[in-house]
């Protein structure tokens, strides 16, 4: 029997079938393809509930804040950006590194763009949009957006980006290229109310090799216009975010993402990853902003070699509330991927961990570790972890755990007895928690970018 118009309503919120007819046709010249899978997209999103108590997914998430209502799509034409001329300054700090190319979008739309230089363009290095991609590229695009299912809970949601994805970073570099400095995009939501779905798909064939970087952010942190889109009655955004990540036989893809949304922000974020023979996939995730933010991580190994390095860095203040939950799945002998999460939690903040491994039955010579930990800055905090292990093979090496503890007071003595003030020495501290973390990027610039972007959230 179908769902009544009632519950299709709570289900959807502001996404209505209206909306989305709206949608699709400021689309239409798109391939017929993607409008299909569009179509589907948003059928599966309709009909799925939202997460309910009984969801084991969901267990320890706070729900009541998570509502579709009062959100609305922005219309082109509307976002400030400073002139692009000069720096570009986001969040409460630039992000100063060095980069090969460039990508920003605002509310969805591209607004500025940087290609890289002509020998990497004539060695067929491609930085442009997944708009353009759907023209240029339509064979890549079909092969690997969100070509692999969700399978954290985050079912609905993910539908609901594929359905109303406007547009997006496409990077593709081509066998045997190395690109020699990151690659930067910037994903901007600006006005009360606007929802955004920012997405970043990088492949990278076979010995290629690359960095990406995502930033996260909303116009209302950075010093620009924040622009009422519409009658939202929203304060926030609603950020509904994916990125799919390929690499190649031998290739190495290291993988930043910082997000740095504003305060009132409601955020989901889906990664996945595919990495096949003797691949090398690092990503590091950085979680400051939002209100509400769920970050759902998929790695699969797929051929012999394959190795993904899974980290993370949080940082939770107030009542803000960051839910990670990740999957590492070894499908073939010989591969091996390791996963450290770093949590620092504030005042009345919460954190939520839930990793599995999952080792299939052929995936034997399996190494795979995971670790959560968690360093509690306040007797109010909550840090939930919940690790675990499907093992199908019988000589495999896996470990995993977590732990939650305070900074010791012994070390916060010796700082504060040398002049230094609590909140100093509190923030001292938790980046040598952070540093095990940090160290494991080879680039300087990046290290030093991203301990400049973790200062902001000490500055009051």
């Amino acid at each position: 029997m179908p769902a009544s118009p009632s519950l299709i309503s709570a289900a959807t919120g502001s996404f209505t079938a209206e909306a989305f007819a709206a949608h699709l046709a400021a689309h239409a010249s798109f391939p017929a393809w993607w409008l299909e899978r569009k179509r589907a997209a948003y059928e599966k999103f309709a009909a799925l509930p939202l997460p309910g108590r009984t969801d084991e997914a969901w267990r320890f998430s706070t729900l009541t804040g998570l509502t579709l209502d009062g959100f609305v799509l922005s219309r082109g034409g509307e976002v400030l950006l400073p002139d692009p001329s000069g720096p570009l300054v986001l969040g409460h700090s630039s992000l100063v590194i060095p980069r090969s190319a460039e990508l920003v979008f605002a509310n969805n739309q591209l607004q500025t763009s940087t290609p890289p230089d002509k020998e990497l363009q004539q060695r067929g290095v491609i930085v442009t949009t997944l708009a353009v991609a759907l023209r240029d590229h339509p064979e890549l695009l079909r092969a690997h957006f969100m070509a692999q299912p969700q399978k954290l809970g985050s079912e609905k949601f993910a539908a609901l980006h594929t359905a109303f994805v406007g547009d997006g970073a496409f990077i593709y570099i081509p066998r045997g290229v190395a690109v020699p400095q990151p690659i930067v995009v910037t994903h901007l939501a600006s006005g009360a109310g606007t929802a955004v779905f920012p997405h970043t798909l990088v492949i990278a064939e076979e010995n290629a090799k690359l960095t990406v970087v995502d930033h996260f952010v909303s116009a209302s942190d950075s010093g620009h216009s924040s622009l009422v889109i519409g009658p939202s009655g929203a304060a926030g955004n609603f950020a509904c975010g994916a990125n799919d990540l390929y690499a190649g036989h031998g290739a190495q893809l290291t993988y930043l993402a910082a997000q740095n949304w504003s305060r009132d922000t409601l955020s989901f974020q889906f990664n996945s990853t595919v990495v096949r023979r003797d691949a090398r996939v690092q990503s590091l995730n950085l979680h400051l902003g939002a209100r509400q933010a769920r970050h759902e991580s998929l790695s699969q190994l797929q051929a012999p070699g394959a190795f993904s390095e899974m980290l993370a860095l949080t940082v939770a203040e107030g009542t803000q509330e960051f839910d990670q939950r990740t999957l590492q799945i070894h499908q073939a002998p010989n591969t091996k991927s390791d996963l450290l999460y770093k949590n620092a939690l504030r005042d009345q903040a919460r954190t939520i961990f839930s990793g599995l491994i999952v080792v299939d039955p052929d995936a034997q010579k399996t190494d795979a570790y995971q670790s959560n930990r968690n360093l509690m800055l306040s007797d109010d905090a909550e840090a939930c972890s919940l690790p675990g292990l499907e093992i199908q093979a019988n000589d495999v090496r896996c470990t995993h755990g977590a732990t939650s503890s305070r900074i010791d007071p012994e070390q916060e003595f010796y700082l504060q007895s040398r002049g230094i003030a609590k909140a100093a020495a509190d923030e001292l501290l938790t980046f040598g928690f952070f540093e095990q973390v940090l160290s494991r990027l080879a680039s300087e610039p990046l290290h030093d970018a991203l301990r400049e972007l973790i200062k902001t959230k000490f500055k009051k």
